[in-house]
Protein backbone atom coordinates (compact mmCIF):
# COMPACT_ATOMS: atom_id res chain seq x y z
CA UNK A 1 0.00 0.00 0.00
CA UNK A 2 1.38 3.41 -0.95
CA UNK A 3 2.07 6.12 1.60
CA UNK A 4 -0.72 8.22 0.07
CA UNK A 5 -3.27 5.41 0.47
CA UNK A 6 -2.18 4.81 4.06
CA UNK A 7 -2.59 8.49 4.86
CA UNK A 8 -6.06 8.52 3.30
CA UNK A 9 -7.05 5.40 5.25
CA UNK A 10 -5.83 6.85 8.53
CA UNK A 11 -7.53 10.14 7.79
CA UNK A 12 -10.86 8.42 7.13
CA UNK A 13 -10.61 6.47 10.38
CA UNK A 14 -9.41 9.40 12.44
CA UNK A 15 -11.84 11.99 11.02
CA UNK A 16 -15.33 10.68 10.31
CA UNK A 17 -16.78 12.18 7.18
CA UNK A 18 -13.31 13.18 5.95
CA UNK A 19 -14.44 13.03 2.33
CA UNK A 20 -17.92 14.42 2.95
CA UNK A 21 -18.91 17.94 1.88
CA UNK A 22 -18.58 20.32 4.84
CA UNK A 23 -21.98 21.29 6.32
CA UNK A 24 -21.71 24.92 5.19
CA UNK A 25 -20.87 23.86 1.63
CA UNK A 26 -23.73 21.37 1.66
CA UNK A 27 -26.16 24.09 2.71
CA UNK A 28 -24.81 26.39 0.00
CA UNK A 29 -25.17 23.67 -2.64
CA UNK A 30 -28.73 22.91 -1.51
CA UNK A 31 -29.59 26.60 -1.67
CA UNK A 32 -28.40 26.81 -5.27
CA UNK A 33 -30.77 24.14 -6.56
CA UNK A 34 -33.58 24.97 -8.94
CA UNK A 35 -36.16 23.80 -6.41
CA UNK A 36 -34.79 25.91 -3.54
CA UNK A 37 -34.63 29.02 -5.67
CA UNK A 38 -38.07 28.37 -7.19
CA UNK A 39 -39.59 28.08 -3.71
CA UNK A 40 -37.89 31.31 -2.67
CA UNK A 41 -39.33 33.05 -5.73
CA UNK A 42 -42.75 31.61 -4.95
CA UNK A 43 -42.55 32.94 -1.40
CA UNK A 44 -41.60 36.41 -2.64
CA UNK A 45 -44.46 36.64 -5.16
CA UNK A 46 -47.04 35.16 -2.79
CA UNK A 47 -47.88 38.60 -1.43
CA UNK A 48 -49.06 40.00 -4.77
CA UNK A 49 -50.82 37.09 -6.51
CA UNK A 50 -54.12 35.42 -5.73
CA UNK A 51 -53.89 32.30 -3.52
CA UNK A 52 -55.32 30.14 -6.29
CA UNK A 53 -52.75 31.43 -8.77
CA UNK A 54 -49.96 30.78 -6.28
CA UNK A 55 -51.18 27.23 -5.71
CA UNK A 56 -51.56 26.48 -9.43
CA UNK A 57 -48.01 27.59 -10.17
CA UNK A 58 -46.63 25.63 -7.23
CA UNK A 59 -48.45 22.46 -8.30
CA UNK A 60 -47.21 22.88 -11.86
CA UNK A 61 -43.60 23.19 -10.69
CA UNK A 62 -43.88 20.28 -8.25
CA UNK A 63 -45.46 17.94 -10.80
CA UNK A 64 -43.61 18.85 -13.99
CA UNK A 65 -40.32 20.58 -13.11
CA UNK A 66 -38.99 19.57 -9.69
CA UNK A 67 -38.77 15.80 -10.40
CA UNK A 68 -36.27 16.48 -13.22
CA UNK A 69 -34.77 19.91 -12.52
CA UNK A 70 -35.34 20.33 -8.79
CA UNK A 71 -32.05 18.99 -7.40
CA UNK A 72 -29.89 20.46 -10.15
CA UNK A 73 -27.77 23.56 -9.42
CA UNK A 74 -29.60 26.29 -11.27
CA UNK A 75 -26.44 27.68 -12.85
CA UNK A 76 -25.81 24.31 -14.53
CA UNK A 77 -29.24 23.93 -16.14
CA UNK A 78 -29.24 24.68 -19.86
CA UNK A 79 -31.88 25.20 -22.54
CA UNK A 80 -31.85 21.61 -23.91
CA UNK A 81 -32.48 20.28 -20.40
CA UNK A 82 -35.44 22.60 -19.95
CA UNK A 83 -36.76 21.76 -23.42
CA UNK A 84 -36.71 18.07 -22.57
CA UNK A 85 -38.83 18.83 -19.51
CA UNK A 86 -41.29 20.86 -21.60
CA UNK A 87 -41.53 18.17 -24.27
CA UNK A 88 -42.34 15.62 -21.59
CA UNK A 89 -45.38 17.70 -20.66
CA UNK A 90 -46.32 18.41 -24.27
CA UNK A 91 -46.13 14.72 -25.18
CA UNK A 92 -49.04 13.91 -22.88
CA UNK A 93 -51.25 16.38 -24.71
CA UNK A 94 -50.86 19.22 -22.22
CA UNK A 95 -49.49 21.86 -24.58
CA UNK A 96 -51.08 24.76 -22.71
CA UNK A 97 -49.46 23.52 -19.48
CA UNK A 98 -46.11 23.23 -21.25
CA UNK A 99 -46.28 26.90 -22.22
CA UNK A 100 -47.25 27.93 -18.71
CA UNK A 101 -44.42 25.82 -17.30
CA UNK A 102 -41.88 27.51 -19.56
CA UNK A 103 -43.06 30.88 -18.31
CA UNK A 104 -42.78 29.80 -14.67
CA UNK A 105 -39.29 28.35 -15.19
CA UNK A 106 -38.22 31.54 -16.91
CA UNK A 107 -39.40 33.65 -13.98
CA UNK A 108 -37.49 31.40 -11.57
CA UNK A 109 -34.33 32.05 -13.57
CA UNK A 110 -34.97 35.81 -13.62
CA UNK A 111 -35.36 35.73 -9.86
CA UNK A 112 -32.10 33.75 -9.64
CA UNK A 113 -30.34 36.37 -11.78
CA UNK A 114 -31.57 39.08 -9.45
CA UNK A 115 -30.27 37.15 -6.44
CA UNK A 116 -26.95 36.43 -8.20
CA UNK A 117 -27.38 32.64 -8.40
CA UNK A 118 -26.93 32.56 -12.18
CA UNK A 119 -26.14 34.87 -15.07
CA UNK A 120 -28.77 34.11 -17.73
CA UNK A 121 -32.25 32.72 -18.38
CA UNK A 122 -32.04 29.74 -20.78
CA UNK A 123 -35.83 29.33 -20.72
CA UNK A 124 -36.18 32.66 -22.50
CA UNK A 125 -34.50 31.15 -25.56
CA UNK A 126 -37.24 28.51 -25.71
CA UNK A 127 -40.10 30.88 -26.54
CA UNK A 128 -41.73 29.22 -29.54
CA UNK A 129 -39.89 25.92 -29.08
CA UNK A 130 -43.20 24.28 -28.24
CA UNK A 131 -45.85 24.90 -30.94
CA UNK A 132 -48.62 27.32 -29.91
CA UNK A 133 -51.60 25.85 -28.14
CA UNK A 134 -53.97 27.62 -30.52
CA UNK A 135 -53.57 28.94 -34.02
CA UNK A 136 -53.39 32.71 -34.34
CA UNK A 137 -55.47 33.81 -37.32
CA UNK A 138 -54.24 37.40 -37.38
CA UNK A 139 -50.62 38.50 -37.52
CA UNK A 140 -49.54 39.32 -33.98
CA UNK A 141 -46.49 40.06 -31.87
CA UNK A 142 -46.41 37.93 -28.72
CA UNK A 143 -42.76 38.24 -27.62
CA UNK A 144 -42.62 40.79 -24.76
CA UNK A 145 -39.35 42.39 -25.85
CA UNK A 146 -40.72 42.92 -29.38
CA UNK A 147 -43.89 44.39 -27.92
CA UNK A 148 -41.71 46.93 -26.11
CA UNK A 149 -39.96 47.80 -29.38
CA UNK A 150 -43.31 48.31 -31.09
CA UNK A 151 -44.64 50.57 -28.33
CA UNK A 152 -41.52 52.70 -28.55
CA UNK A 153 -41.96 52.88 -32.33
CA UNK A 154 -45.42 54.36 -31.81
CA UNK A 155 -43.80 57.50 -30.41
CA UNK A 156 -42.32 58.12 -33.85
CA UNK A 157 -45.75 58.24 -35.52
CA UNK A 158 -46.15 61.49 -37.47
CA UNK A 159 -49.86 61.28 -38.31
CA UNK A 160 -52.82 63.03 -36.70
CA UNK A 161 -53.27 63.13 -32.93
CA UNK A 162 -56.51 61.03 -32.91
CA UNK A 163 -54.81 58.24 -34.85
CA UNK A 164 -51.79 58.47 -32.55
CA UNK A 165 -54.14 58.04 -29.57
CA UNK A 166 -55.87 55.10 -31.28
CA UNK A 167 -52.48 53.43 -31.80
CA UNK A 168 -51.65 53.79 -28.11
CA UNK A 169 -55.05 52.54 -26.95
CA UNK A 170 -55.36 49.59 -29.34
CA UNK A 171 -52.90 47.28 -27.52
CA UNK A 172 -53.99 48.57 -24.11
CA UNK A 173 -57.71 47.87 -24.60
CA UNK A 174 -57.42 44.98 -27.14
CA UNK A 175 -60.99 45.38 -28.37
CA UNK A 176 -61.95 44.56 -31.96
CA UNK A 177 -60.65 47.23 -34.38
CA UNK A 178 -64.16 48.10 -35.55
CA UNK A 179 -65.26 48.69 -31.97
CA UNK A 180 -62.33 50.99 -31.29
CA UNK A 181 -62.75 53.13 -34.38
CA UNK A 182 -66.51 53.47 -33.80
CA UNK A 183 -66.17 54.32 -30.11
CA UNK A 184 -68.59 57.07 -29.05
CA UNK A 185 -67.97 59.60 -26.31
CA UNK A 186 -71.45 59.01 -24.88
CA UNK A 187 -70.47 55.41 -24.11
CA UNK A 188 -67.34 56.36 -22.16
CA UNK A 189 -67.43 57.43 -18.52
CA UNK A 190 -64.01 58.77 -17.62
CA UNK A 191 -64.95 59.40 -13.99
CA UNK A 192 -65.95 55.74 -13.55
CA UNK A 193 -63.09 54.63 -15.81
CA UNK A 194 -65.22 52.41 -18.01
CA UNK A 195 -66.44 52.07 -21.58
CA UNK A 196 -69.75 50.35 -22.35
CA UNK A 197 -70.86 49.40 -25.86
CA UNK A 198 -72.50 46.62 -27.86
CA UNK A 199 -70.21 43.91 -29.25
CA UNK A 200 -70.37 44.04 -33.03
CA UNK A 201 -70.36 40.27 -33.59
CA UNK A 202 -73.09 39.40 -31.09
CA UNK A 203 -74.84 42.72 -30.37
CA UNK A 204 -74.43 42.04 -26.64
CA UNK A 205 -73.53 44.64 -24.04
CA UNK A 206 -69.85 44.76 -23.09
CA UNK A 207 -67.87 46.63 -20.44
CA UNK A 208 -64.22 47.63 -20.80
CA UNK A 209 -62.53 48.81 -17.56
CA UNK A 210 -60.18 51.66 -18.36
CA UNK A 211 -56.74 51.72 -16.78
CA UNK A 212 -55.41 55.04 -15.50
CA UNK A 213 -53.20 55.32 -18.60
CA UNK A 214 -56.19 54.87 -20.91
CA UNK A 215 -58.20 57.50 -19.03
CA UNK A 216 -55.30 59.97 -19.34
CA UNK A 217 -55.09 59.43 -23.12
CA UNK A 218 -58.85 59.83 -23.53
CA UNK A 219 -59.00 62.99 -21.42
CA UNK A 220 -56.34 64.58 -23.60
CA UNK A 221 -58.13 63.50 -26.78
CA UNK A 222 -61.51 64.73 -25.53
CA UNK A 223 -60.26 68.29 -25.68
CA UNK A 224 -59.92 67.81 -29.45
CA UNK A 225 -62.80 65.52 -30.45
CA UNK A 226 -65.10 65.60 -27.40
CA UNK A 227 -67.66 67.90 -29.05
CA UNK A 228 -68.44 65.28 -31.68
CA UNK A 229 -70.06 61.85 -31.70
CA UNK A 230 -66.98 59.74 -32.27
CA UNK A 231 -63.85 59.46 -30.18
CA UNK A 232 -61.88 58.90 -33.39
CA UNK A 233 -63.66 60.88 -36.13
CA UNK A 234 -62.79 60.58 -39.80
CA UNK A 235 -60.09 62.85 -41.16
CA UNK A 236 -62.38 64.27 -43.89
CA UNK A 237 -65.81 63.86 -42.32
CA UNK A 238 -65.99 64.27 -38.54
CA UNK A 239 -69.53 62.93 -38.53
CA UNK A 240 -68.18 59.52 -39.50
CA UNK A 241 -65.69 57.32 -37.59
CA UNK A 242 -62.15 56.95 -38.82
CA UNK A 243 -61.62 54.50 -41.67
CA UNK A 244 -61.36 50.77 -41.03
CA UNK A 245 -57.92 50.76 -42.65
CA UNK A 246 -56.50 53.57 -40.50
CA UNK A 247 -54.81 51.49 -37.79
CA UNK A 248 -53.22 49.07 -40.25
CA UNK A 249 -52.10 51.98 -42.43
CA UNK A 250 -50.48 53.59 -39.39
CA UNK A 251 -48.69 50.33 -38.57
CA UNK A 252 -47.38 50.10 -42.12
CA UNK A 253 -46.14 53.70 -41.92
CA UNK A 254 -44.14 52.65 -38.89
CA UNK A 255 -42.55 49.84 -40.90
CA UNK A 256 -44.67 46.86 -39.80
CA UNK A 257 -45.94 44.26 -42.26
CA UNK A 258 -49.63 43.84 -41.44
CA UNK A 259 -49.76 40.47 -43.19
CA UNK A 260 -46.93 38.79 -41.30
CA UNK A 261 -46.10 40.90 -38.21
CA UNK A 262 -48.99 42.76 -36.58
CA UNK A 263 -52.49 43.96 -37.46
CA UNK A 264 -55.05 45.97 -35.54
CA UNK A 265 -56.85 42.74 -34.71
CA UNK A 266 -53.56 41.12 -33.68
CA UNK A 267 -53.47 43.16 -30.48
CA UNK A 268 -56.17 40.83 -29.15
CA UNK A 269 -54.01 37.74 -29.67
CA UNK A 270 -51.03 39.62 -28.21
CA UNK A 271 -52.91 40.47 -25.02
CA UNK A 272 -54.49 37.04 -24.70
CA UNK A 273 -51.15 35.25 -25.03
CA UNK A 274 -49.09 37.45 -22.73
CA UNK A 275 -51.78 37.90 -20.09
CA UNK A 276 -52.07 34.14 -19.89
CA UNK A 277 -48.49 32.96 -20.27
CA UNK A 278 -46.52 35.80 -18.72
CA UNK A 279 -48.88 37.46 -16.23
CA UNK A 280 -50.77 34.24 -15.41
CA UNK A 281 -54.29 35.62 -15.47
CA UNK A 282 -57.14 33.13 -15.57
CA UNK A 283 -58.18 32.15 -19.11
CA UNK A 284 -61.87 32.64 -18.33
CA UNK A 285 -61.25 36.21 -17.13
CA UNK A 286 -59.29 37.02 -20.28
CA UNK A 287 -61.96 35.46 -22.50
CA UNK A 288 -64.68 37.55 -20.86
CA UNK A 289 -62.66 40.71 -21.39
CA UNK A 290 -62.26 39.71 -25.04
CA UNK A 291 -66.09 39.39 -25.15
CA UNK A 292 -65.82 35.76 -26.21
CA UNK A 293 -68.65 33.36 -25.47
CA UNK A 294 -67.58 31.17 -22.54
CA UNK A 295 -70.46 28.90 -21.45
CA UNK A 296 -70.53 28.20 -17.73
CA UNK A 297 -72.26 25.53 -15.65
CA UNK A 298 -75.52 27.43 -15.89
CA UNK A 299 -75.40 27.70 -19.68
CA UNK A 300 -74.91 31.46 -19.92
CA UNK A 301 -72.58 32.32 -22.77
CA UNK A 302 -71.51 35.80 -21.67
CA UNK A 303 -72.18 38.28 -18.90
CA UNK A 304 -70.73 41.76 -19.28
CA UNK A 305 -70.14 42.16 -15.56
CA UNK A 306 -68.84 38.68 -14.80
CA UNK A 307 -65.34 38.70 -13.28
CA UNK A 308 -65.54 42.50 -13.38
CA UNK A 309 -63.42 42.92 -10.24
CA UNK A 310 -60.70 40.65 -11.64
CA UNK A 311 -60.99 42.33 -15.04
CA UNK A 312 -60.47 45.80 -13.58
CA UNK A 313 -57.35 44.58 -11.81
CA UNK A 314 -56.15 42.79 -14.93
CA UNK A 315 -56.61 45.80 -17.22
CA UNK A 316 -54.63 48.07 -14.91
CA UNK A 317 -51.89 45.48 -14.52
CA UNK A 318 -51.79 45.05 -18.31
CA UNK A 319 -51.41 48.81 -18.86
CA UNK A 320 -48.66 48.99 -16.21
CA UNK A 321 -46.91 46.02 -17.81
CA UNK A 322 -47.00 47.61 -21.29
CA UNK A 323 -45.61 50.81 -19.82
CA UNK A 324 -42.68 48.95 -18.26
CA UNK A 325 -42.01 47.13 -21.53
CA UNK A 326 -41.98 50.43 -23.40
CA UNK A 327 -39.58 52.13 -21.00
CA UNK A 328 -37.29 49.11 -20.98
CA UNK A 329 -37.81 48.56 -17.26
CA UNK A 330 -38.17 44.87 -18.13
CA UNK A 331 -36.72 43.07 -21.13
CA UNK A 332 -39.27 40.24 -21.06
CA UNK A 333 -42.58 39.46 -19.35
CA UNK A 334 -42.63 39.71 -15.59
CA UNK A 335 -44.97 40.90 -12.90
CA UNK A 336 -42.24 42.57 -10.89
Amino acid sequence: MSVLKIRRTLARKAIPGFFQIPPCAARLAAGNTFEAIALAWMQERKSYVEPRQHENTLVRLKNDAFPWLGKRPISEIDAPEILETLKRVDSRGARYTAHRLRGAISRVFRYAIKENFCKSDPARDLVGAIPPAQTTHFASIIEPDKVGEMLRAFDGFSGTFPVFCALRLAPMLFVRPGELRKAEWSHINLDRAEWRYAVTKTDTAHLVPLAAQAVAILRELKALTGNGLYVFPGARDRKRPMSEVTINAALRRLGYDTRTEITGHGFRAMARTILQEELEHKPEVIEHQLAHAVPDNFGSAYNRTKFIRERRTMMQEWADYLERLKTGAIAAGTRT
